[in-house]
């Protein structure tokens, strides 16, 4: 009985080791979690900026610490976000701005950017390529505005060699545009960019309505078409005037394709919180999505939003339910192991305990092998001293009550044995005493 309850207290260490072992692992997954990262926003006015003093309130209920970098705009963003050296882990950017993402993936897109085209004069433009020979301001090459727009530009031959593109953004270009120092501005964004948003209301500036819109969106797959209605803006100014076709990216939430998917599923339910309300274009909960844009979107956001948070992400801290996901990830795998170990444990107990009484065995039937075959000389003596080793081998047995009847069975076979060799012994002194 001893025996048994030691050999299943053995197998409780086991598995209590390989629980430790799971949970040990567990830890160290854990410990790879930053719990800061660093997102590249934009200019300090841009809504790139806005957003991301968003996330960071987010992510902090969750333990989680976001520094936000401003930058330049979105061409400076894709360029720290690919660089493992730069310390950015996240970053805000558009469609049409990386031409090789390499290992740069998207997270999400956030929001339709549209092409605004704000110009001056009396005549109605509607292509782009109405601006060849023109003075176009068409942002600072930090922002993405450029990397959008040259090559739509270049398809309506636009280009350097005809016209002047001034490398020009935000404020800066309306202000250029309002004072006649450019004939027209491009901007990327929201309507709530502050450069847009004055542009719209400034009378003296007109707003592209794109007659081609159609073909951007079959050309470029990162371009959909959009229409502003009249109104939209400004019901009581009526900004616009009149109905608007625009053509626009997306802006999206990017990252290197090692950031971890806990972080991952963290900042897509930023996103969530901060981008699914109804916006100018936008339908209510139409971002985030992981739809592609341009570049490649990450499995592990692709995951999330389909599936959402886990189970335990609803109703546990956010640290907390990777710790038990982790650990569940290692256990299942060691259960495989675990639980045909349980299982095989009373028979590996029979098995033990078992060859202690078959050892025995094996020399009893050799040695009785012996005393029934043997003749002439008998070597009485060496085979009662072999079934003295024998029998005190098997009363040092200790057995589970379960297995006590094969301990007896043995005992009983060495005490026949013992007989059939004091019976050899009596023939030999009978036959001693005849002779004499």
């Amino acid at each position: 009985m001893a025996s048994s309850r030691s050999a299943l207290a053995r197998g409780a260490a086991l598995v209590g080791a390989l629980v430790l072992l799971a949970a040990f692992g567990a830890w160290m997954l854990q410990s790879t979690i930053p719990r800061k990262i660093v997102i590249a926003s934009g200019p300090q006015e841009g809504l790139y900026h806005v957003f991301a003093q968003r996330y960071r309130a987010i992510l902090a209920r969750d333990g989680v610490t976001l520094e936000v970098r401003k930058t330049g705009g979105a061409a400076e963003n894709a360029r720290l976000v690919a660089d493992p050296k730069s310390g950015v882990d996240v970053a805000f950017m558009q469609g049409g701005v990386i031409r090789e993402p390499g290992n740069v993936v998207m997270l999400a897109s956030l929001y339709y950017e549209p092409l605004w085209v704000f110009y001056r004069g009396q005549e109605a433009l509607n292509q782009l390529d109405k601006l060849r020979y023109r003075k176009v301001a068409i942002g600072n090459p930090d922002q993405g505005v450029g990397l959008f727009v040259e090559p739509l530009l270049k398809a309506n031959n636009v280009t350097g060699f005809n016209s002047r593109l001034e490398p020009i953004g935000n404020l800066e270009a309306l202000r250029a545009l309002q004072a006649g120092q450019v004939d027209a501005a491009m901007f990327v964004g929201g309507v709530e960019s502050d450069a847009i948003f004055q542009a719209l209301h400034d009378t003296n500036l007109k707003l592209m309505s794109f007659s081609r819109a159609e073909a951007y969106q079959r050309r470029f797959d990162h371009i959909t078409k959009l229409t502003l209605p009249s109104g939209t803006v400004d019901l009581g100014l009526e900004i616009p005037p009149a109905d608007v076709t625009l053509i626009s990216t997306e802006a999206m939430l990017v990252a290197r394709d090692d950031l971890p998917a806990a972080i991952v599923n963290l900042l897509l339910e930023a996103a969530r919180e901060s981008h699914s309300d109804q916006g100018y274009f936008e339908r209510p909960r139409e971002f985030p999505n992981t739809d592609p844009v341009d570049i490649p979107v990450s499995v592990d956001a692709d995951r999330h939003h389909r599936f959402g948070p886990s189970f335990l992400h609803r109703y546990l801290p956010f640290f907390f339910a990777t710790f038990v996901e982790r650990l569940v990830i290692l256990l299942v795998p060691l259960l495989v192991v675990i639980v045909p170990l349980v299982n095989l444990l009373p028979q590996l107990l029979r098995w033990r305990i078992r060859s202690r009484v078959y050892r025995w065995y094996g020399e009893l039937a050799l040695l009785e092998r012996d005393v029934a075959s043997r003749t002439g000389e008998l070597p009485i003596e060496e085979w009662l001293a072999k079934i003295d080793r024998i029998e005190g081998g098997a009363a040092r047995i200790k057995t589970p009550t379960s297995y006590a009847s094969e301990a007896y069975t043995l005992r009983e076979h060495i005490a026949l044995v013992r007989r059939s060799i004091l019976a050899k012994s009596k023939e030999r002194r009978d036959v001693e005493l005849a002779v004499s």
